[in-house]
C-alpha cells in the first residue's frame, strides 16, 4: 500500500483518522484499504496488522495508545505538556468506546462543580501525599478556605504536602493566611518562574489536569503509565522550584536584568505574544509590558526590534532563535 501524504503533523489526528480509529475500536478491526486516507494512523501505532490475516488492522486501546505515545517525549517541560494536551484531546474521548478496568481510566469531567467535587473526593482518601501545581499569582480567598480545609484532614491522616506556585504567589496574602495554618513539618512550598498547567496528584494513584484553556473541563487520569509521567514531570518543576523560605535569584549580583525579565527575553526571543509570556509567567499583561520596557532601558533597546538584536548579542536569548516581533 503506497503511503499517502498528510497535511498536518506526524503528532496530530485528522478528522478523517478520528472516525476509522472509532470504527475500527467499535469493530475490534478494519481493512488496510480502509485506512489509507488516514496514515497518520499507522504512523502514530494506533493501529497494528492482524496476525492472522494481513489484510487487516487492528486498534490499540486509546489510554494505551496515549502511553506509548507519551513516553518518547523528553523535550523541554512545556512542550510536553502541551503536547500532552493535544493527544488528549484526540484520543481522551474515545475511551467510552471500548469497555476496560475503571482502575486505568480516563475520565472526562465538566464544569467547575464536578471537578471541585472529584478532587475533594480524592483528597479526602488521601494518606501518604498530595502534589499540587498551581499557575498564576493569586488564588481567590474561598478557594484557598476550601483547600485549607483539605489540605489540615489530609496531614491528620498522615500526609504530607508540596504545592508548587510561580513567584508572584509569594506576594498573595491570601496564600500567605493558608501558610501560616498549615504545619510547616507536614508542607513544603516551592516557587518558579514559569510552570505548566494546574496539575494535582493525590497519593501517585489519581491526578487532575486541566482539559481546557478555560479550566471549565479536567481530566480524572488513574492510569498508572501516565501518573508515573505526570510525577516525573512534577519532580522536574519541584527540582528547579526556589522554596518559599528563600529569596528567588537574580541573574548575577551586578546585573540589571533580574531571573523573571531573563526568562521573559527567553520567551521574547522566541516569537511569542506578550499575552502569552504574560500567561507562562503567571503575570498580568500589564506587568509582563513593565519588564520588557525595563529590559529595553537595561540594554538601551530603541524598538521592539532592536531589543531582538540586542537580546541575541546579551545572550540573554539563543541566537538560534528569532526576535521578538515588533507590536
Amino acid at each position: 500500500m503506497e503511503k499517502q501524504t498528510h497535511p498536518h503533523g506526524d503528532r496530530e489526528l485528522c478528522e478523517t483518522g478520528i472516525l476509522l480509529y472509532t470504527e475500527a475500536l467499535r469493530r475490534r478491526r478494519i481493512t488496510r484499504a480502509a485506512v489509507a486516507p488516514a496514515p497518520c494512523l499507522v504512523d502514530m501505532a494506533l493501529l497494528y496488522p492482524d496476525p492472522l490475516d494481513d489484510t487487516w488492522m487492528c486498534p490499540v486501546l486509546p489510554s494505551a495508545a496515549l502511553a506509548h505515545l507519551l513516553q518518547p517525549i523528553t523535550r523541554e517541560i512545556h512542550e510536553r505538556i502541551q503536547l500532552t494536551a493535544s493527544l488528549v484531546d484526540s484520543l481522551a474521548p474515545l475511551s467510552a468506546v471500548v469497555a476496560e478496568d475503571p482502575s486505568l481510566s480516563i475520565t472526562m469531567l465538566d464544569g467547575p462543580t464536578l471537578i471541585d467535587t472529584k478532587v475533594g473526593e480524592a483528597a479526602r482518601t488521601a494518606t501518604q501525599e498530595i502534589l499540587t501545581v498551581q499557575p498564576g499569582f493569586s488564588r481567590e480567598r474561598k478557594l484557598m478556605i476550601a483547600g485549607l480545609s483539605r489540605s489540615l484532614a489530609a496531614i491528620e491522616r498522615g500526609a504530607r504536602l508540596r504545592h508548587l506556585y510561580q513567584h508572584p504567589a509569594r506576594y498573595s496574602p491570601h496564600i500567605k493566611e493558608y501558610l501560616e495554618q498549615v504545619p510547616a513539618d507536614r508542607l513544603e512550598v516551592r516557587t518558579i518562574e514559569q510552570t505548566v498547567e494546574r496539575l494535582i496528584i493525590v497519593d501517585r494513584a489519581v491526578a487532575f489536569i486541566p482539559a481546557s484553556a478555560d479550566r471549565h473541563t479536567a481530566l480524572e487520569i488513574r492510569h498508572p503509565a501516565l501518573i508515573t509521567y505526570l510525577v516525573q514531570v512534577y519532580e522536574v518543576l519541584w527540582a528547579q522550584a526556589t522554596p518559599m523560605t528563600e529569596r528567588p535569584a537574580t541573574t548575577s549580583p551586578d546585573a540589571p536584568v533580574t531571573s523573571v525579565q531573563r526568562a521573559i527575553a527567553r520567551l521574547l526571543a522566541e516569537g511569542t505574544s506578550d499575552e502569552m509570556v504574560a500567561r507562562r509567567m503567571g503575570i498580568s499583561v500589564r506587568t509582563c509590558r513593565s519588564h520588557i520596557a525595563k529590559l529595553m532601558q537595561a540594554l538601551g533597546a530603541s524598538s521592539r526590534t532592536h531589543l531582538g538584536t540586542l537580546l541575541v548579542q546579551s545572550g540573554l536569548a539563543d541566537a538560534r532563535t528569532p526576535p521578538p516581533k515588533a507590536r
